[in-house]
């Protein structure tokens, strides 16, 4: 990798970590707060590589729960049905991320205005959908029908353009669908496992030939950062959204992009 250094790792690990699983987008923000660092990543691999710690975290979190799931599987139809939700959820996605991989990469993710953009829209859909009383018909993720958690999964896809925000688009689609807050964003939580790990296999896949033995210790430091920070985050999130909802995200958003928009402007 070029033009970066350990700090920087450090610091684009742990604001991974802490962006990861909250809707202001994790991507938009490392992609800016590397474009203003002038950090340089081979093939843009250490933005989605290091997705990895967080993956790790909210695996670790929900370890019992998955083991419980594994365990019901033979015997209990909910939680087949849900098993099958979340793939069925997953599947928009894996499709569409790998058909376009090569674009997103090279020109969505070059694209810094774009995120800006797309960081101050989505701030203003969240604060709309926090404000707005919607009819809530599932309080309990293992309850959603299959059909809901497609229509989710399809939300998820709007995520591929950097700035969206992938929880962001699952938690305002399953709140348009029917789900309460918490619910919204714990099925967020459960599709970003096979998107995140899908993601960071295809990513290291495509990169294979380029990155070598020198881009690992600043993959590692960004790696081990984010898995730290978003074990924090997973851990609390659930009950800050059920409280106080998800307008400070909303307001999270408006400022980074607004931001961002001012500091490319003045400094390109």
């Amino acid at each position: 990798m070029e033009h970066q250094s350990i700090l920087d790792a450090l610091l684009l690990g742990l604001l991974e970590g802490l962006t990861e699983f909250i809707p202001v987008s994790s991507t938009g923000h490392i992609l800016l707060a590397g474009h203003f660092l002038g950090f340089e990543s081979t093939g843009k691999a250490f933005e989605v590589l290091i997705q990895l710690g967080a993956i790790l975290a909210i695996l670790s979190v929900y370890a019992a729960r998955l083991w419980r799931l594994a365990v019901d599987l033979p015997s209990s139809a909910k939680a087949r049905r849900f098993v099958l939700g979340i793939l069925l959820a997953f599947l928009p996605a894996a499709v569409i991320g790998a058909l376009a991989h090569d674009f997103i990469k090279t020109v969505l993710f070059e694209t810094p205005m774009l995120i800006c953009i797309m960081l101050i829209l989505g701030g203003f859909v969240l604060l709309w959908a926090d404000r707005h009383a919607f009819e809530t018909k599932y309080s309990d993720i293992m309850d959603f029908p299959l059909k809901t958690c497609l229509a989710i999964g399809f939300f998820q896809c709007l995520a591929m353009i950097p700035g969206t925000s992938r929880s962001g688009s699952t938690i305002v689609g399953g709140l348009l669908l029917g789900a309460d807050k918490r619910s919204a964003a714990e099925f967020s939580f459960f599709l970003a496992m096979p998107t995140m790990a899908g993601a960071f296999a295809l990513d290291l896949f495509k990169n294979r030939d380029i990155l070598s033995a020198a881009d690992l210790p600043v993959i590692a430091v960004g790696f081990i950062a984010a898995f730290v920070v978003a074990l924090i985050v997973v851990r609390s999130l659930l009950g800050y959204v059920s409280r106080h909802g998800f307008a400070l995200f909303g307001w999270w958003r408006l400022i980074v992009g607004s931001l961002g928009l001012i500091g490319l402007l003045v400094w390109g």
